[in-house]
């Protein structure tokens, strides 16, 4: 199914398979697939590893500086640092649990947003977050909002880092979670929040194929495509 050369934009809460469900839109309709989360962890990996977060998890002014030098990309196997593959350890838990005071601070949006900006200049792009139809992209051709139940969400991301060889304890996940929909909705900066024109995704009870078949119809309709 060819679309128009257009940005998709995906947002919603963490852990509803925003990701997923971009990376198999991209691959299902032939996109270039983006994602802004990535790059939000890989700052606060940076941020953590320069020893400028302070243990009650405040941010150092120096990290402003320090954007100035961070190069970002994306590559074989996923996010890289400079040359520096770091897609596993973006992922991590200690790194879930400072992103969202990271990414709220407007100058790490800043510099996300740029970032994004000029990786999506080509057009024919899908991108996941949790402002991209709200602030980065605000006239993306289509914009789809995610959200799932709680206990739903708190599974997957217990099931992910089990997956990734970690021991996760579910309290402390769904207290991750919860915490991150606070901050994430209430920061004074791009709040998380449904754009007023996107189309709502709730994915708590379907599978991936059942997805992209909406997703399918949804562009379908949208651009009067015929197959």
């Amino acid at each position: 199914m060819r679309i128009p050369d257009i940005v998709i934009a995906v947002d919603g809460y963490s852990s509803t398979g925003k990701s997923t469900f971009a990376k198999l839109m991209a691959r299902e309709f032939n996109l270039v697939y983006l994602d802004s989360g990535a790059v939000y962890r890989a700052v606060t990996l940076f941020a953590r590893e320069e020893n400028l977060i302070r243990r009650d998890n405040s941010i150092s002014g120096l990290l402003k500086d320090e954007l100035r030098g961070l190069e970002v990309s994306f590559g074989p196997g996923g996010t890289y640092i400079g040359e520096r593959l770091v897609e596993r350890q973006i992922r991590s838990m200690e790194v879930s649990s400072q992103v969202s005071p990271v990414s709220a601070l407007p100058y790490v949006r800043e510099y996300v947003d740029d970032r994004l900006h000029r990786m999506a200049e080509s057009g024919r792009v899908v991108m996941d977050g949790r402002d991209i139809g709200t602030t980065v992209f605000p006239n993306a051709g289509l914009k789809i909002f995610m959200t799932a139940s709680i206990d739903v969400r708190v599974r997957r991301r217990y099931e992910e880092l089990l997956g990734k060889g970690e021991s996760p304890d579910m309290e402390e996940v769904r207290k991750n979670l919860l915490e991150r929909d606070f901050i994430d909705s209430h920061r004074e900066t791009s709040p998380l929040a449904r754009a007023a024109d996107a189309f709502l995704l709730d994915n708590s009870n379907m599978t991936m194929t059942e997805e992209i078949a909406w997703a399918r119809g949804l562009l379908q309709g949208k651009f009067g495509i015929m197959e």
